[in-house]
């Protein structure tokens, strides 16, 4: 291990002794702010100074067994020991190397998935409605809450443009890797010829932000509409200005949300999607700045990025990031990501580690 590691992990191992006594002195809940920051620490760091404290074991068994070599009788026996403890070193040191890998803030925020239709008219819509199924029901196997906040629905099914509010632990960890463009390869239930169309959609994964407060946004850089909602809802939801439109000038971003009765509750969710964009807008323009610096596997996050590849006469999936692909694409469609996720958030790690290896 790098004498860099070692000691990084002797600092958190200090550091973790010193939050023991701190947590059990008699002013500890004094200040309860600092309170929760210490146990938050606490809790963050005792499984890798646990980790930490096998690899010195290993290390000691090493040492122990390297004095027993002296004995010709004990010679074979300490040699398996020493093997043994390597071996098990070599796995204890990557699981260090992967718990020091810095973390991401927005990992275990909620999130709003904003899907669009592209190219392919009707067929691309459709499928807007197919990728809308396919993460709520991957939603649905997390136990995460799905929130529509605005749509806008096509003639023939699906949607031009949906965005919902994901809410569940780690929702954004596990689906921040979808941001991009998607393409679909099959045959529409419009084509009398039987020919394969290809068309393709827009996915957009962003964090939601703890507060609105936390996004700068200036009350003067908004222009504020309100307008008559329109499409299903009943007797009331066309008879009232309760449909409200924010454009926040400095960027052109725009955003309306009708979905509910109550102009004041669309207002308050359009400016939670507006703070959301934001957000996103920032992380993009940082990631973009990393990737200049060292090749990003996993990719810019760029919408205009074409990820991935639908083709359902064949069954397959294709992610062209990871160059990974599946047949398989029935149980995908209907929320079985797992191994999609985990293949890309492994990736990621792999990268990071060479990053950390440089």
């Amino acid at each position: 291990m790098k004498p860099s590691m070692l000691f990084k992990l002797d600092q958190l191992a200090n550091r973790l002794v010193e939050l023991d006594e701190l947590l059990m002195s008699e002013g500890a809940t004094a200040n309860m702010d600092s309170y929760r920051k210490m146990t938050r620490e606490h809790a963050e760091l005792t499984p890798l100074v646990g980790v930490y404290c096998q690899y010195q074991g290993a290390l000691a068994d090493t040492e122990a067994a390297r004095e027993l070599l002296q004995d010709p009788d004990m010679k074979d026996f300490a040699q398996e020991e020493i093997e043994a403890a390597k071996e098990r070193m070599a796995g204890l040191e990557l699981e260090l190397q992967k718990m020091l890998l810095p973390k991401d803030a927005n990992d275990e925020r909620n999130i709003f998935l904003e899907i669009r239709a592209g190219t392919g008219g009707d067929e691309s819509a459709l499928f807007a409605g197919d990728l809308l199924r396919m993460y709520t029901r991957f939603a649905e196997r997390n136990r995460w809450q799905v929130e529509m906040v605005s749509e806008s629905p096509s003639d023939l099914g699906g949607y031009r443009e949906v965005i919902v509010r994901v809410v569940g632990h780690g929702a954004y960890s596990k689906l921040k890797f979808e941001s991009g463009g998607h393409r679909v390869q099959r045959v529409p239930a419009t084509e009398t010829q039987g020919r394969i169309h290809t068309s393709a959609c827009t996915v957009a994964v962003m964090p939601e932000a703890d507060e609105v407060e936390d996004v700068d946004i200036n009350p003067a850089d908004l222009r504020i509409d309100t307008y008559r909602a329109s499409g299903a809802g009943g007797q009331h939801i066309n008879k009232t200005d309760s449909a409200v439109r924010i454009t926040h000038l400095p960027t052109g971003l725009v955003v309306e949300c009708q979905d509910d009765r109550s102009q004041h509750k669309n207002k308050a969710s359009a400016m939670k999607v507006l703070a959301a964009r934001l957000k996103d807008a920032q992380l993009r323009e940082q990631q973009s700045k990393e990737a200049a610096t060292r090749k990003s596997l996993i990719g810019s996050g760029d919408r205009s990025e074409r990820i991935r590849t639908y083709n359902f006469p064949q069954g397959r999936l294709t992610d062209h990031r990871i160059n990974l692909t599946l047949y398989k694409l029935d149980f995908i469609m209907d929320g079985d990501l797992k191994e999609l996720t985990d293949a890309l958030a492994q990736e990621h790690q792999a990268e990071l580690l060479a990053a950390l290896g440089d």
